[in-house]
């Protein structure tokens, strides 16, 4: 039986850092919900300089069209004060294509960005980032 499978994702906030941990690759069916609780969580985290860690967890790639949502959506995030954004992949068999991908849309929207192999450093680096960051405002 062949059947497809759909990206799922979850937001939290965890004080200036908006984790988004999310099965499989973005779809376009997908991309579109993300694209709108992005919008909302961006105007809520603007008024003070806030990152984003994002764990990616498969092997899918971005196609053409999310990738661009991708990079719309990451444009918004830097406008409002984003500062960085650290990745972590997980289970995924391309993780070179998809560190290409995010390198693309990253360096697009000229944010400072790392990707890495587990949380915990991903956060760890988000934090010492921030304090910089406050640290110079």
């Amino acid at each position: 039986m062949n059947r497809q499978l759909h990206s799922h994702y979850d937001i939290t906030k965890k004080d200036n850092i908006l984790l988004v941990d999310a099965k499989r690759i973005f779809d376009e069916d997908s991309i579109e919900q993300y694209h709108q609780d992005m919008l909302d969580l961006t105007l809520e985290m603007k008024h003070q300089p806030w990152a984003s860690l994002i764990c990616y967890e498969g092997s899918g790639v971005f196609t053409p069209e999310v990738e661009q949502h991708i990079i719309d959506i990451t444009k918004f995030r830097v406008k409002n004060n984003m500062v960085a954004n650290a990745t972590v992949l997980l289970n995924t068999a391309h993780a070179d294509i998809q560190q290409m991908q995010l390198r693309r849309i990253y360096n697009s929207c000229q944010l400072p960005f790392f990707v890495f192999s587990d949380r915990d450093s991903a956060e760890a680096w988000l934090q010492d980032y921030l304090k910089e960051q406050t640290q110079v405002v």
